[in-house]
């Protein structure tokens, strides 16, 4: 389905309901663990996202009960609080280290998020990891004349050699520095206008496609286009 749309800045301009599955039960209003996996660049991570009331400490515990994560504020943070948070694990290459290894350290299911607010009270909730990884979108690029087209093939799939898992895309984002659309499931290309075009300078310019997952998780492929 072709898509003409209007990027903005930092913006995203769709948004997909319920990707990465929201938290469960009283406490935190987000706690997500999900994967990034880059097809280009065959590496891949364990994000997490948290949001919250004002917080001090926080631990987040695997499914056999092992902490894989832990923080504590201290000086002015301490007595303020934190609200939200968000880190990006390290991304091996998995010609470096094998992905059996890196899904090992972080097993599918529930993971506990535990706080402490300000003010003692306790923040409880979890998050759903999965190993439902999607394949990397094939993309591809067309400028003709102000207009800039950026395709891919619908993803259905984990990569070969991946966990097989069902893949349920919920929506692709692309990404072209610094703009960002989040587009639905069913979207197969977008056409960048005639006044983002002529905003970047000739030569080559990288972008990106991302495939969401139901589960959170998400894969990216990596593009370049040409403007004169």
């Amino acid at each position: 389905m072709t898509r003409y749309v209007r990027l903005v800045p930092f913006l995203v301009l769709a948004v997909l309901a319920g990707v990465g599955g929201p938290a469960l039960g009283a406490g935190f209003s987000e706690s997500r663990i999900y994967i990034e996996y880059n097809a280009s660049a065959n590496d891949l991570g364990f994000h997490v996202s948290l949001d919250g009331e004002d917080w001090s400490a926080l631990k987040i515990i695997n499914p056999a009960g092992v902490a894989v994560f832990e923080v504590a504020t201290r000086g002015g943070y301490k007595e303020l609080g934190l609200t939200e948070l968000f880190f990006e694990g390290a991304e091996p290459s998995l010609d470096d280290v094998p992905l059996n290894e890196l899904l090992a350290r972080f097993p599918e299911g529930r993971y506990k998020f535990s706080g402490v607010t300000v003010t003692g009270g306790r923040l409880v909730s979890t998050g759903t990891l999965s190993h439902a990884i999607p394949a990397g979108p094939s993309v591809s690029a067309e400028v003709d004349g102000d207009l800039i087209t950026i395709r891919w093939e619908p993803v259905v799939a984990p990569p070969p050699g991946f966990p097989n898992r069902r893949i349920e895309i919920v929506g692709y984002q692309v990404l072209v520095d610094p703009f960002a659309v989040t587009l639905p499931a069913d979207s197969t290309q977008v056409t960048l206008p005639l006044e983002f075009a002529q905003s970047l300078r000739s030569g080559s310019h990288p972008f990106e496609v991302l495939a969401i997952d139901v589960s959170g998780n998400q894969t990216i492929t990596e593009g370049t286009f040409e403007t004169q």
